[in-house]
């Protein structure tokens, strides 16, 4: 007896939800970060392609976000400096080759991208994350820069290696630069966070030499080792810019999101039993447990994105690597539901993966949320993994964890909280006149307290600009006997209010 593709899959996915079912008798984290990367190099999240209008742009932008927010996520990690070009007005770099099509070329009409990112992301209440890849400056040699690019005014400061040509961490100048660049951003827009990924030094590449050893004969800054050098530039970068966001914005997080092994335990004691074959701690020459111990950086998210079966890097064991080395920072775990259906590593065709690792994750108190790679992965749906996470385990709302270490105060609570019954429809008013507020949160009671539920935020701008001062919501429900309704207040850190 054969079972056709679709219903062995079918199947599969009734079981994982039998074995998830569980988890509906458990409370949901209150505060749980709940991410998403949206990647503009190469197109792969947006814009779907070149050269699309402004409408076009805005409406593709507008439908992630409602999709996202619509399946329990509360942030967005967006690229917005893809490879030393910029998808936004007030830039020193040229405009992006993959929004216009033309690198240098500004959109028309004329608009700011990034303006409207984050406006669109206030009205949802979702945190934007502006994702920088810090050294990447051609991110294909055969593609036409633009004539102001830096790679042609300043073409000393550039290696090239494989078929890019990267910032040279090593040049003093090349730091300063890159600083600046993130400090324009985050002086000229209302972003919650910058955000690095894994690309620091290039991977290892068998056929290719990075030819930096005329930067380390001129700037060794005390260093023998070529090695322990060019992780003190990268680590340079970090602090300076660390230091520097908290002058310039002292509430802007900043993070990082590595590739999952710092080191292997063969290589260092202190690292994690895996046996990866590039590390980024070897190859990529980011210390990032060192950024961490230091307080350097306020979130970290390992890409652990490997099955809780994979023989040589085991998700679980990564995971606990992480929990008993993230050093008090936010702990965030990249998830890969880009390999579903599609990976080498058979588990991957397993529907209840991701599922397992995200139970898993909550198991730790160090874990306080995922970021999946990409937007894309996540629209396809690949085994019902979409709808799991928006049925099972985003079922309910939840709020950004709080960085103790960023400057925020709780507001005011607001104030005359009326409940109106209209057919079908539960109305909630209130007042406030707090200008500390970015948004409220709204709890139902039931009978007994301990049935306590998060079920909305609230923005407290109109049109993510200007700020009211009435609000309200409605619920698609009518009464609720022996219910009742609570609302609070939240400052962009995600402090509460009484």
């Amino acid at each position: 007896m054969t079972i056709s593709k679709q219903l062995a899959t079918s199947i599969l996915s009734a079981l994982c939800l039998l074995i998830a079912c569980p988890i509906f008798a458990q409370n949901l984290p209150k505060r749980e970060f709940r991410a998403v990367w949206i990647a503009t190099v190469a197109n792969i999240d947006f814009p779907s392609q070149r050269g699309l209008t402004r409408k076009q742009q805005k409406a593709e932008f507008r439908k992630l976000l409602d999709f996202h927010r619509g399946n329990g996520f509360n942030a967005v990690v967006v690229q917005v400096r893809p490879a030393a070009d910029a998808f936004y007005a007030k830039s020193r770099e040229p405009w992006s080759y993959w929004l216009t099509g033309t690198q240098g070329k500004p959109p028309r009409p004329f608009y700011d991208p990034l303006a409207f990112m984050i406006r669109e992301c206030r009205k949802r209440n979702l945190e934007f994350h502006a994702w920088f890849n810090p050294y990447r400056a051609v991110f294909d040699t055969t593609q036409t820069v633009a004539a102001g690019h830096i790679t042609k005014t300043q073409p000393a400061w550039f290696l090239k290696y494989g078929n890019q040509r990267l910032f040279n961490p090593g040049l003093p100048a090349v730091r300063n630069y890159v600083t600046q660049v993130i400090l324009d951003v985050a002086r000229n827009y209302d972003i919650d966070a910058v955000h690095f990924d894994d690309y620091f030094y290039p991977y290892t590449l068998a056929n290719d030499t990075l030819r930096d050893d005329i930067t380390f004969a001129q700037h060794p800054n005390g260093f023998g080792n070529k090695d322990d050098w060019r992780r003190h530039n990268v680590s340079l970068l970090i602090q300076t810019l660390h230091d520097s966001l908290r002058a310039v914005k002292p509430w802007v997080k900043f993070g990082i999101s590595p590739f999952g092994v710092w080191r292997n335990r063969s290589a260092d004691s202190t690292g994690s039993d895996t046996q990866a074959g590039q590390t980024t701690y070897d190859n990529l020459y980011a210390d990032v447990r060192l950024w961490l111990r230091e307080g350097w950086v306020d979130y970290v998210v390992p890409q652990i994105y490997f099955s809780t079966r994979h023989p040589k890097v085991n998700y679980a064991k990564l995971l606990d690597w992480w929990t008993r080395n993230s050093y008090g920072r936010h702990l965030y775990v990249g998830q890969g539901p880009y390999k579903i259906a599609r990976d080498r590593d058979s588990t991957w065709f397993l529907p209840g993966q991701t599922g397992e690792q995200i139970r898993l994750n909550r198991t730790y108190p160090q874990v306080q949320g995922s970021v999946f790679f990409s937007s894309r992965s996540l629209v396809a749906n690949p085994l019902g993994v979409t709808d799991t996470l928006r049925d099972v385990y985003y079922r309910s709302p939840a709020l950004v964890p709080v960085s103790e270490d960023l400057a925020g105060n709780a507001p005011k609570p607001p104030v005359r909280i009326r409940v109106r019954y209209r057919g079908k429809k539960t109305v909630l008013r209130w007042k406030s006149g707090d200008a500390n507020v970015r948004y409220f949160a709204v709890y139902r009671f039931g009978q007994k307290k301990e049935k306590t539920e998060l079920i909305a935020t609230v923005s407290a701008t109109r049109n993510g600009r200007k700020q009211r001062k009435r609000h309200k919501y409605r619920l698609q429900s009518g009464p609720c006997t022996g219910c009742r309704y609570v609302v609070t207040a939240l400052d962009r850190t995600h402090r509460e209010s009484r």
